[in-house]
């Protein structure tokens, strides 16, 4: 059965995108830990981030720097934090979180944020990332 991540993959549902390669996707968390909370997958459905090939398991990596980078530019924050869960989603996904403080990276608290809000940030976010 395809995840939600497959379906936002094969367009059957909407996403704030933020950045796409050939293998990679990164859209905006439409429940975000923090403001600029981004989710960053491949393509392939694979469950387990450590069942990735190698191949595909440093791509995924290289592009989450990349927009890292991006993320940082237009959320100004310490760092950026980065968590991989991978429990509620049987889909291997990154966490991107803006983080000021280690408090940050609560996944028990959210920030709401309209859809105005979204497609705009993550307008700001694609135009940062440079691939």
């Amino acid at each position: 059965m395809a995840t939600i991540f497959s379906k936002i993959v094969a367009g059957e549902i909407p996403c704030y995108k933020v950045a796409e390669t050939e293998h990679c996707l990164a859209f905006l968390d439409i429940n975000p830990v923090a403001r600029g909370h981004v989710l960053c997958i491949p393509k392939k459905e694979v469950d387990y981030i450590f069942d990735l090939d190698e191949e595909l398991f440093v791509e995924l990596h290289r592009f989450s720097r990349a927009v890292a980078r991006g993320l940082k530019q237009v959320c100004p924050c310490t760092k950026v934090g980065v968590a991989v869960v991978g429990i509620d989603v049987p889909h291997a996904h990154i966490h991107l979180i803006p983080l000021n403080s280690p408090g940050d990276l609560n996944f028990a608290k959210h920030v709401a944020m309209s859809s105005d809000e979204l497609a705009e940030l993550a307008g700001r976010i694609a135009a940062a990332v440079k691939l």
